[in-house]
């Protein structure tokens, strides 16, 4: 089983990246989970969701204490508490728009012991979206880092959730940041 973490702000469409992951991979055959932690937040406000992926029935539910892999949507949420109980050599991927040393220094890391990515996802949404919802921008770059669905999957389940032009530059926005999307 696969855990994933992502962290970001309320209004930033962390819950709908964590749900189109899940659904790429139930398109895939596998078994998901996808859920929220949040309470009377509101717009702006730090919040978590998850998502588990799992060849064979998943019979936990809780939240993850221990992800494979942490996706942080917001470059203000990164520090060194974001990534609490990440298993040794996990994904760390996260919408940052300086070089991967300054992020291993701002998580208070060292070199190797994860594998980090990064990837302007505010630029690439702004650009794109005209916004800065960071949401499909960090699943082309979850995709680039960890392979943990196919590129089509994703692309699928955003023309199932999004219609028109809105589903077209969201698209536009996961191949940029898959493209874009640096580290190791």
């Amino acid at each position: 089983m696969i855990e994933v973490r992502w962290h970001g702000r309320g209004g930033q469409g962390v819950w709908t990246a964590s749900n189109l992951l899940a659904m790429a991979a139930l398109k895939e055959g596998k078994y998901v989970q996808s859920f929220p932690t949040f309470g009377p937040e509101r717009m702006g406000a730090p919040i978590m969701a998850f998502t588990r992926i799992s060849d064979e029935p998943i019979e936990l539910h809780c939240s993850v204490y221990e992800p494979d892999i942490v996706v942080v949507l917001d470059p203000t949420l990164l520090g060194p508490g974001i990534i609490e109980g990440l298993k040794p050599n996990g994904f760390i991927i996260a919408n940052f728009p300086r070089e991967l040393d300054e992020l291993i220094k701002v998580l208070g890391i060292s070199k190797g012991q994860y594998k980090v990515y990064a990837v302007n996802a505010t630029e690439v949404a702004v650009k794109i979206l005209k916004r800065g919802i960071t949401n499909t921008a960090m699943l082309g770059a979850l995709v680039k880092a960890t392979g943990i669905v196919k590129l089509e999957s994703v692309f699928d389940v955003i023309k199932e959730r999004f219609s028109g032009v809105i589903a077209e530059r969201n698209i536009e926005v996961v191949k940029v940041t898959y493209e874009s999307t640096k580290g190791g």
